[in-house]
């Protein structure tokens, strides 16, 4: 040490260190105060656009769950029934002549047209429906609640002004007045919106429900949960506790890794050229739809098993093998059920991926407009993220709040299944 180096008289090396040292601290104390702040910063950016996310969807969407209704005074004249066959009846002039009893001083044919536009078309089925279940009405005058225009909806939910120019509105003048009428009557009002629940898709905004989506989501999603799941878990456990270490397990391993960040409209086309060219098998059907998103949640569930196979300690095989159980019975009885739990996480977390992706099953035809509720997995259906695609590229202004709805249907179903994921987990979850 030279002569310039060596500490003064009476201080120590270790001495100079420590002072060194605090010095040193503040500046570090400070670096790592910003560094909090600037993590708690992108935290609360990051929650800023969530909560700005949900709440424009919940916003544009809660209005959904409400529905215009009128009430009609329809007289059931026996001469509109003179076939014996119910269909054959003239329902939609029933309604037509029931606004025209309530507005009597209505004539000339323009005006008619428009009196008849503030009730949905589907008021001449709920005649239809409720005499073909009572008869008896036939002859008979009754008070009956129908749907209520998309446009009338709108209006009372306050989507569509009734200001501005007349020929600027979707409402007319005399229209506005025959439903400030009817309000006035105690013959309009607002219920839950139970139609939105229990119908299949339609042309009209105020008809247009989600059952018809979530059964074919439903059905999808069987099928992919009875085939990815079995063939994921008995592949992961070949290739972690029985698959020989060479090139050929390799190979696999590195495909089933780069399968998992393949694109999903990639797997579309694959079960487009194989399933529905090559097999000829129908399309716009869950069976496809569950076909492809197999192929598209098996990777994820691949790994996510395997990973949990792995956390399971050596000591376990070893005590197992110890003990006279062959490699088989190792597996089955002693490490399979310590890594179920993770095995279930990953699987939920896959299905959570297949129920929210629409690109696969755009592919395959499920973007066709099916009116039907599915009853099986052969039926034409479509899935609920296409619903939402469908109903985002209509023009009509009461297809944007069920849009916003049906997103709000489907996170709450994403919600729940993660949800799911993380209390198997922690219920689960053992700690070596």
């Amino acid at each position: 040490m030279s002569r310039s180096e060596r500490p003064p008289i009476g201080e120590t090396p270790q001495r100079s260190l420590t002072e060194k040292i605090g010095k040193d601290l503040p500046r570090r104390y400070r670096a790592e105060k910003r560094f909090r702040r600037l993590g708690l910063a992108a935290v609360i950016v990051a929650l800023s656009f969530l909560v700005f996310l949900f709440g424009s969807i919940i916003g544009s969407g809660y209005t959904a769950f409400r529905q215009t209704y009128i009430e009609l005074s329809v007289t059931f004249d026996e001469a509109a029934f003179a076939s014996e066959n119910l269909a054959a009846a003239d329902f939609p002039g029933l309604v037509k002549q029931s606004l025209r009893s309530m507005f009597p001083e209505v004539r000339e044919r323009s005006a008619l047209k428009q009196l008849y536009r503030i009730v949905s078309p589907s008021a001449a089925y709920t005649l239809q429906d409720m005499v073909a279940r009572n008869p008896n009405l036939i002859g008979s005058t009754q008070k009956i609640w129908v749907l209520a225009d998309d446009d009338v909806d709108m209006l009372l939910k306050g989507q569509i002004s009734s200001e501005g120019e007349e020929a600027n509105r979707r409402l007319k003048d005399n229209q506005l007045a025959w439903i400030t009428s009817l309000r006035e009557q105690g013959r309009i009002e607002t219920r839950f919106n139970t139609t939105f629940f229990t119908a299949g898709d339609s042309r009209e905004p105020e008809q247009a429900g989600i059952r018809g989506a979530v059964m074919g989501s439903f059905f999808s999603l069987l099928i992919t949960l009875l085939l990815s799941f079995p063939i994921g878990v008995m592949a992961a456990i070949y290739l972690e506790e029985f698959a020989p270490d060479n090139l050929w397990t390799n190979i696999i391993e590195v495909n089933i890794n780069n399968l998992a960040a393949v694109p999903s409209i990639i797997f579309g086309l694959l079960g487009l050229a194989i399933f529905i060219n090559f097999f000829g098998m129908p399309r716009s059907t869950p069976i496809v739809g569950g076909l492809v998103l197999t192929l598209m949640t098996l990777p994820v569930i691949i790994i996510a098993s395997r990973a949990s196979l792995k956390s399971v300690p050596p000591s376990i095989r070893e005590a197992a093998l110890g003990i006279g159980s062959s490699k088989m019975q190792t597996v089955i009885h002693h490490v399979l059920p310590l890594a179920l739990p993770g095995m279930l996480t990953g699987t939920i977390i896959g299905m959570a991926r297949a129920l929210g992706d629409t690109a696969p099953l755009l592919m395959i035809g499920m973007i066709a407009f099916i009116v039907d509720i599915p009853g099986g997995v052969t039926d034409p259906a479509t899935a609920l993220p296409v619903q939402i695609f469908l109903w985002a590229d209509s023009p009509e202004r009461a297809f944007t709040e069920k849009t916003s709805a049906a997103i709000m249907v489907l996170l709450a179903f994403l919600i729940i299944m993660n949800a799911a994921a993380v209390i198997l987990r922690k219920k689960f979850e053992i700690k070596w």
